[in-house]
């Protein structure tokens, strides 16, 4: 019974919080990568240049600053076309799918992280970022009908308390 009970308050707790299976990236590493990349731009293999930019790419989007993710999705928008396999254009869409879930354009993830899995679809990130969008999408219903339902209760309430002050006149 305690174990269920602990279930339930996890639950709750879990959704409200909306908290995401997905690692966050401090700024540190993010000042890490970035150096990585400017080291690699001195003449390194264009190999390499782009193993530390992906690495950078993920960095970015799996950063708790929006400024971060933005720029993350940016980059990796503009090395899209320049994918010179199948394996690295697909990990290139679901970093996509990532900032924009992490920047909260969840129609944009969903519809990346779907490019994902028809390529692959035992990928077990891009299922797993699904149902985090799956369940966002569906939490954010919930809260939204039930602001709507209290805007609807308090306008009643309103017009139900003009009505009463006008008849006791």
């Amino acid at each position: 019974m305690d174990a269920k009970m602990g279930k339930f308050f996890d639950s709750v707790a879990s959704f409200f919080t909306g908290g995401d299976q997905m690692p966050w990236c401090d700024s540190d590493v993010v000042v890490g990568c970035e150096r990585e990349v400017a080291e690699a731009e001195k003449g390194t293999s264009d190999k390499v240049k782009g193993e530390s930019i992906m690495r950078l790419s993920w960095a970015l989007v799996h950063s708790r600053r929006p400024e971060d993710v933005q720029r993350g999705i940016a980059m990796l928008e503009a090395s899209l076309s320049g994918s010179n396999s199948p394996l690295e254009a697909r990990e290139k869409l679901y970093l996509l799918a990532v900032g924009y879930y992490r920047s909260g354009d969840y129609t944009r993830s969903r519809q990346l992280v779907d490019r994902c899995l028809e390529s692959s679809p035992d990928w077990r990130q891009a299922q797993s970022l699904k149902k985090a969008l799956e369940d966002k999408i569906k939490k954010d219903g919930v809260i939204g009908i039930g602001i709507a339902a209290t805007a609807v209760g308090l306008v009643a309430g309103g017009i139900a308390g003009i009505a009463a002050a006008a008849r006791k006149k």
